[in-house]
């Protein structure tokens, strides 16, 4: 978050604190995951993912239902793998900022 504001002071340009922060929390998985030296069955879903997730964080604000999606199928894809448990948290933690996504 004082990066962007930062960043704003800067250059005059604003970026939501929330996109600062999953691709923060995106980019530290995916180099995790890239040094992860164990080969796993899904290894390549939550790489997809992943990219899919880096993708939205640079064009604004994602859509939430896709943000959830995106990290249903990453922790699913490298729950289990507990080296990866505190980054796999992180991103969770910066897609609730984002909010709920309606009940239907």
């Amino acid at each position: 978050m004082l990066r962007s504001l930062r960043q704003r002071a800067v250059t005059g340009s604003y970026e939501d604190p929330r996109v600062a922060e999953l691709r923060a929390a995106v980019s530290r998985l995916r180099r995790e995951l890239a040094t992860y030296p164990v080969e796993f069955p899904d290894r390549a879903i939550a790489e997809d993912e992943l990219a899919a997730l880096a993708a939205m964080v640079t064009h604004g604000v994602p859509e939430v239902p896709r943000l959830r999606r995106c990290l249903l199928l990453i922790a699913g894809a490298i729950g289990s793998v507990s080296a990866l448990g505190r980054s796999l948290t992180e991103v969770r933690h910066a897609v609730e900022l984002f909010g709920e996504t309606p009940r239907r």
